[in-house]
């Protein structure tokens, strides 16, 4: 199914009207060779007084929008429609000196991917550097089959509890309790693979199930914003992990952007200043569904359109 439609509506609600500072949205997904945007429209109600497109240091598309006006409700209303041609596991193909753990990464690379190998997060007992090595063989391991065995044992042996609130558990506290979010785990395999070496990247964009109707009801952490890993391995460059679904590989997964941490890439971010005890709830809803090669590029009344990609 490689053409898709995809609906992300996030609404804030107030119990009387409040002022809006600065907001910070990213859910444009990213070009690639595996998915290509065909349309765009982003629906922001109130109506900014400015909105502006940036690229980050990551090359992520960022849209900056500043209001003039209070409101109730303040509500972001993305529409994309993509083609995309999900590289699947058998594609990967790693260069010989990197088949097999423990490898070095070439000369040419390791300057770019430093800060990837940096440690984010305090692990004064190992604990994470302890959880990691029970994936390595005597000798020297598979390079591919150790990070597919720890995203499969993310996703067998840990238990997926969703939760709204903001903000994500530490790595160590993931380990402990043994339960998280897609975020949650993606942090825990981020710190894994870094403590054994590997340059990593945090992940947020969607998941759907291609063998469905493109919703994502067959797969776990559908209906909202989703979060995974990237991996660097020589002859492949960056490739997923999903250890909330055991996915290897962009198959199901849409990219939205990509971080160093997770902190980087907040899908919408931004404050409000009203009466303390203003804000009721936050609303979020995901859909992924199949699409006709062809689209109707007319945009509703107040819709701010981008142009086809």
């Amino acid at each position: 199914m490689p053409f898709l439609n995809l609906s992300h509506v996030t609404t804030y609600t107030y119990r009387q009207p409040v002022s809006f500072g600065e907001h910070r949205i990213m859910v444009r997904p990213r070009e690639s060779y595996d998915q290509h945007l065909l349309a765009a429209t982003l629906h922001i109600d109130p109506e900014p007084v400015e909105l502006r497109w940036l690229q980050d240091v990551f090359g992520n598309s960022v849209a900056i929008a500043t209001f003039d006006r209070q409101a109730t409700r303040l509500s972001f209303d993305s529409r994309i429609h993509l083609h995309h041609a999900p590289a699947e596991i058998e594609h990967v193909d790693i260069e010989d000196y990197a088949r097999s753990y423990p490898f070095t990464y070439s000369s040419e690379d390791m300057p770019d991917l430093l800060r990837s190998i940096e440690r984010q997060h305090l692990d004064p007992l190992r604990q994470i550097d302890g959880w990691a090595r029970r994936f390595l063989q005597d000798g020297r391991t598979d390079t591919l089959a150790l990070l597919t065995e720890m995203t499969t044992a993310i996703r067998r042996e840990f238990t997926y509890v969703p939760r709204a609130e903001k903000g994500t558990q530490t790595p160590i506290e993931t380990l402990s309790r043994r339960k998280g979010t897609c975020r949650d785990y993606a942090m825990l395999m981020i710190e894994a693979v870094r403590a054994l070496g590997f340059a990593a990247r945090f992940v947020s964009g969607y998941v759907y199930d291609p063998a469905g109707s493109g919703r994502s009801s067959g797969v776990v952490g559908g209906g909202n914003t989703h979060a995974w890993v990237r991996v660097y391995l020589p002859g492949s460059g960056w490739v997923e992990f999903d250890p909330t679904n055991g996915i290897i590989g962009s198959r199901g997964l849409i990219r939205v952007a990509i971080a160093r941490d997770i902190y980087q890439a907040v899908p919408i971010s931004g404050t409000w200043s009203g009466f303390p005890g203003s804000f009721i709830d936050m609303d979020v809803a995901v859909v992924v569904d199949t699409a006709p090669t062809q689209i109707d590029h007319a945009a509703p009344a107040g819709t701010m359109m981008e142009e086809p990609a």
